[in-house]
């Protein structure tokens, strides 16, 4: 598993789980079907995001297709970061 992907699974355990039971969340699991975040955890991720990774995320880029899985965010990132 990529660095950037335990970065973000620590991140929501640590934050949504409060550090208990994240052995059960697989990448690809969707964080908003599974009621882990809300539009304030999304709001949370979008600045975690931001901070930890150096990146921007637009307004129209807060959407499920790249914020509602460890996977999906991880993508995100790495694209975002290419582009720069």
């Amino acid at each position: 598993m990529s660095s950037l992907i335990n970065e973000v699974r620590t991140f929501i355990v640590d934050n949504f789980l409060f550090g208990t039971n994240g052995d059960v969340l697989s990448p690809e699991d969707s964080l908003i079907e599974k009621g882990l975040i809300d539009s304030t955890g999304v709001l949370e991720l979008v600045t975690f995001i931001q901070e930890t990774f150096q990146i921007c995320v637009e307004d129209h880029e807060i959407v499920p297709a790249n914020l509602d899985s460890i996977g999906k965010i991880a993508t995100f990132v790495r694209l975002k970061k290419g582009a720069c």
